[in-house]
């Protein structure tokens, strides 16, 4: 039996991107290749917020502070918290998910894998979590994910068969890290293993902004995953964790989108749940 290191499990509505607002399960799995410590920070510098954050004194993951600058879901990837995320076996997994379903069984609802990087080393557990008898009505999956990582071939094949066999759909959510994430150019942005994705389900860029310097960098990005044949729709979505930075410019953003034929994202979780965590 398979098992995964879990940082959160549970039931809310996509806040963002193509399944915005449709009831979810989220299962956050933990570790990451990036850290994103530029997210809200002037351009080059990156926060240091996450780091003064006293472990000794927590002690379950919903006590973890919300942080406003760098990446709001630090917590899945930071070593320092690792002991705060359990490693579950795939039984454990799939009892705790039906018992967050309201009707106790898949009716509709969406499977949204992310966290951290989910396809990351997980790749050869998921086939059995998703191939769970009481898994059998679930038809449709997002994998949240920073679009670095490509599909083993074991893996790649495991998708095709299951959306064919499911009559469902696999969804690539691809959130590509601009500079203001403060990752590097080269490691973040990956044409070739974005469009892999798209030869197996639905996939669509996600790009984080809030100057016209994040702009000009995502429509940078979005020529090179064109020229590389990627088809899907880009959104943009504004940067922001918690109200007092996403309601500076998230009109903005719209606008941008507007102009350039983008989709606008929101980020629900943040004015419904304060971007609580478990939500």
């Amino acid at each position: 039996m398979s098992q995964l290191k879990v940082s959160e499990l549970f039931y809310s509505i996509q806040g963002e991107g193509r399944y915005m607002g449709v009831p979810s399960v989220f299962l956050r799995v933990f570790g990451c290749n990036f850290t994103c410590g530029g997210f809200g920070m002037p351009r080059g510098q990156t926060s240091n917020q996450r780091n003064e954050i006293k472990v000794e004194l927590v002690k379950d993951y919903k006590e973890l502070p919300l942080v406003s600058t760098g990446c709001d879901s630090y917590a899945s990837w930071d070593p320092r918290f690792k002991h705060l995320s359990p490693v579950l076996d795939t039984n454990t997994i799939v009892t705790s998910i039906l018992d967050l379903l309201p009707t106790g069984y898949w009716q509709g609802e969406h499977l949204v894998i992310t966290g951290g990087e989910p396809l990351l080393g997980w790749q050869r557990n998921y086939p059995d979590l998703l191939g769970h008898d009481f898994m059998e009505h679930l038809s449709d999956i997002t994998f949240e994910t920073n679009g670095t990582q490509k599909l083993t071939n074991v893996f790649y094949d495991y998708l095709k068969d299951w959306s064919k066999s499911k009559n469902g759909e696999v969804t690539f959510s691809v959130s590509a890290k601009l500079p203001n994430s403060g990752e590097k150019w080269d490691e973040a942005i990956n044409p070739d293993i974005v469009c892999q994705y798209q030869e197996v389900g639905y996939t669509y860029l996600k790009f984080v902004v809030a100057t016209e310097d994040d702009i000009e960098d995502a429509e940078k990005a979005d020529r090179e995953f064109r020229n590389a044949g990627f088809v899907g729709p880009t959104y943009i979505m504004p940067v922001g964790g918690v109200d007092s930075v996403y309601n500076l410019n998230a009109k903005n953003v719209a606008l941008a989108a507007m102009k350039r034929g983008w989709r606008y994202s929101d980020r629900l979780q943040v004015p419904l749940f304060k971007n609580e965590w478990g939500t």
